[in-house]
């Protein structure tokens, strides 16, 4: 059985807690598709279409 945990840190200035990352994770984010990654956004058949429609006006 392994002793690696993951650890709670203090964020200095701030209320909230961090976790370290689990062990034999990548704690890097993975990159999203769109212009900064160089590739086009993944799209689908009604995607104009959501983009175009508005809700209505109360």
């Amino acid at each position: 059985m392994s002793t690696e945990r993951q650890r709670v840190e203090r964020v200095p200035g701030s209320r909230r807690a961090r976790l370290t990352p689990a062990p034999g994770t990548d704690p890097a984010p993975e990159t999203p598709n769109g212009p900064d990654a160089g590739e086009p956004p993944a799209s689908g058949p009604n995607d104009e279409r959501l983009r175009n429609d508005v809700p209505p006006h109360y």
